[in-house]
């Protein structure tokens, strides 16, 4: 990589923790640029720390609003997402004004080249600060879902932003929801770390005898994001005849209660895995995934060519609703509403394996390739106007579109 300068343009990557995939998409992508030698000032920005500097939330309730929502999704508790979002949307929508003063300071001060957003809810406000504290400056809003979830998730009608769609679907979204085409992105798939690009295709077999598994045994990986979910204790009861892969991430508990259920209760042989930063390596000796319908894990999977079996019913996040119907669309892999009925769609699924999987290996990643060249893209061509702009006043908020039809409830 070129080393930076003083006058390297800055690029800020704003996250946040909840849930744990803005934060890994803004470490995918700062890798991606550093891997590629661009000569940015790479800044990752957490949000939380700019709107509340002091963490009085904390100091009040004891918790930070991250690990609030991190929590509920370690033991399931997502029942009634969908409407607790758009009290949180209408908070935002409430808090505007303060919110976009704040923002203006915070890039009045910082002053960046060029601003990335790898979060939802709170672009329209990123979006306008940044106009009237650093006008030209473009700002950019990468998508970590495979679809939008209008009104006011990732893509806002009328605002200077531009979008960055991992999927067909998106794109649909952005154009229906008045982008320009100048403004709209189409890549790859999802962000994924640098160690998923580099992982070679694994002798399975031998995988499995090195982590004290069976090497003939038909093997899934079940994978519910960066927190585990307490629906992997069920998993592992109605698996017993399946060599599993149990990665809980940072939740210690769950990993000391599944293996407690893998000791009482399991025909073949269980790895229980907490948090690890080498997830290729075990997806890696794994036949087919087994999870939650996050944006995140499911990527990783179907980039190393693992069908996936995944859930649909009314415990889904409302963002994650899409992506259960786009696996059974693209063909590399099945749905269930509930553990219960995971022994028959394994049983589908090792019956036309090979097929499967193809189509899985086919669903490859590459925006980590292709983002920072769009990023370079929007550097430069900015470079020459931003001097002669003036502070732009903030866009009208236009209606509100009609959500598309993939939001209703799965029944």
């Amino acid at each position: 990589m070129q080393p930076t300068s003083p006058a390297a343009p800055k690029v800020d990557l704003v996250y946040f923790n909840a849930g744990g995939g803005h934060r890994a998409a803004a470490w995918a992508l700062a890798d991606a640029i550093a891997a590629q030698g661009w000569p940015w000032q790479v800044r990752r920005v957490n949000l939380s720390e700019v709107l509340d500097p002091a963490d009085r939330f904390r100091r009040v309730t004891g918790i930070a609003p991250e690990d609030l929502y991190n929590f509920r999704l370690a033991r399931g508790w997502t029942l009634g997402l969908r409407q607790e979002l758009r009290v949180l949307q209408a908070a935002i929508r409430a808090a505007h004004r303060p919110l976009v003063r704040r923002l203006a300071e915070h890039w009045a001060t910082t002053e960046p080249d060029l601003v990335v957003s790898l979060i939802p809810n709170f672009n329209r406000a990123l979006g306008e600060s940044l106009a009237l504290a650093c006008p030209g400056v473009p700002f950019v809003t990468v998508l970590t879902d495979l679809a939008d979830l209008p009104p006011h998730f990732w893509i806002e009608p009328g605002l200077q932003q531009h979008v960055v769609c991992g999927t067909a679907e998106a794109v649909a979204q952005a154009e229906q929801a008045g982008c320009g085409r100048q403004r709209i992105w189409r890549v790859a798939g999802m962000l994924l770390r640098q160690a998923f690009h580099a992982a070679q295709p694994a002798d399975k077999r031998a995988g499995r005898e090195r982590l004290g598994l069976l090497p003939n045994a038909p093997t899934a990986v079940v994978m519910y994001g960066g927190y585990g979910s307490a629906e992997m204790l069920e998993v592992a009861r109605r698996l017993p005849g399946v060599q599993l892969v149990l990665m809980c991430g940072r939740n210690a508990a769950l990993a000391r209660r599944l293996r407690a259920v893998g000791g009482t209760a399991a025909e073949l042989p269980r790895l229980v895995l907490e948090f690890t930063e080498d997830v290729p390596r075990y997806m890696g000796v794994a036949d087919f995934f087994i999870g939650k319908p996050g944006p995140g894990c499911l990527s990783e999977a179907l980039h190393l060519g693992l069908p996936v079996i995944t859930f649909g019913n009314a415990w889904t996040m409302p963002q994650e609703r899409f992506n259960v119907r786009w696996v059974q669309a693209q063909g590399a892999g099945l749905a269930v509403r509930s553990p219960r009925q995971l022994p028959a769609a394994v049983a589908t699924l090792r019956a036309d394996l090979p097929r499967f999987a193809a189509r899985a290996a086919a669903l490859e990643s590459r925006a980590a390739f292709e983002v920072p060249r769009i990023l370079e893209h929007l550097l430069h061509d900015s470079a020459a106007t931003v001097r002669d702009l003036q502070p732009l006043r903030p866009p009208a908020r236009p209606a509100e579109p009609r959500p598309p039809a993939f939001q209703e409830e799965l029944r």
